[in-house]
């Protein structure tokens, strides 16, 4: 296919390039800035200058691409703002999805997440509902990707990859990230809701099986699908082994547990034939280290 991926230079999209064009994809990449556009064709794209929140010179980019397939990897997590990310969902998904429809584009693939559900005791499975009903802040973030799912159905098939937590290289897990930070105790750091050793369950999954995820559902049905490991885990297994393979000091164990960190469920992926190389965080934080 010819594929456009707005979001090429972030965590997931480093990766995601060079898998598309291993496939024998041809790959057209956006960015807004010229080190954007420089990294994307160290990588073996093509670049085209384009910004998401700017309308009509996202879609001259894409008419331009004609691209058979829009891959949709758009956040701020980076910069750790959660307020820009919520933008990029609902504005710009909104002017991707309008650009990708006046080029006839029929396929895409967009990012979502694994930990909006509904509160709940059991991994999540796609046929749970959204959480909008939460209370602020969670649920901006839940209108938010409410927003970018709903947005992207509109093209013929779209498919919502809901990630679990990402780790490895360009994620806040990575070595001298900001979660090692956090844990260390780095007042500077922005210390996340759930790095606490409690009972609260999250689901992970490495950047480079999330990139795979994006190549596979090229091919896959309309709908969401968790694309998470094999093992949803309590904070009190997960942080005490992110903070040995860190080599940070562990947090103290914890009671209590929020409601809707209950993990996912990648049964609905597994049948599709996508099965995660780091089939659980306990290998894959210690490989996400040195690899």
């Amino acid at each position: 296919m010819d594929v456009l991926i707005a979001g090429a230079t972030g965590a997931v999209g480093r990766v995601l390039v060079p898998l598309l064009l291993d496939a024998g994809h041809q790959v057209t990449a956006i960015s807004r800035n010229s080190a954007g556009l420089e990294r994307i064709r160290r990588l073996g794209a093509s670049a085209v200058p384009a910004d998401a929140f700017d309308p009509a010179g996202l879609r001259e980019a894409v008419s331009a691409a004609a691209p058979d397939a829009v891959i949709h990897q758009l956040t701020a997590l980076a910069d750790a703002d959660a307020e820009a990310t919520n933008r990029l969902r609902r504005e710009g998904t909104r002017n991707l999805v309008d650009a990708a429809k006046a080029a006839g584009v029929r396929r895409i693939v967009a990012q979502s997440i694994s930990w909006a559900y509904t509160p709940g005791d059991d991994p999540a499975d796609e046929t749970v509902p959204l959480d909008t009903g939460a209370d602020q802040p969670r649920r901006g973030m839940v209108d938010g990707i409410q927003a970018l799912e709903d947005t992207a159905a509109e093209i013929e098939t779209a498919v919502a990859l809901r990630y679990g937590i990402l780790y490895g290289p360009g994620t806040w897990y990575a070595p001298g990230g900001a979660v090692a930070a956090a844990l260390a105790g780095d007042p500077a750091a922005r210390l996340l809701a759930y790095l606490k050793a409690d009972l609260s369950v999250t689901s992970f999954v490495h950047v480079a099986d999330a990139a795979r995820a994006a190549v596979a559902a090229l091919d896959w049905p309309a709908g969401p699908v968790n694309i998470v490991d094999d093992e949803p885990a309590p904070g009190r297994q997960w942080l005490p082994v992110l903070a040995d393979a860190l080599g940070v000091p562990a947090p103290q164990a914890a009671a209590g547990r929020q409601d809707w960190a209950r993990g996912a469920s990648n049964r609905t992926a597994h049948s599709r034939g996508w099965h995660p190389e780091q089939s659980t965080w306990r290998e894959g934080f210690l490989h996400a280290q040195h690899g």
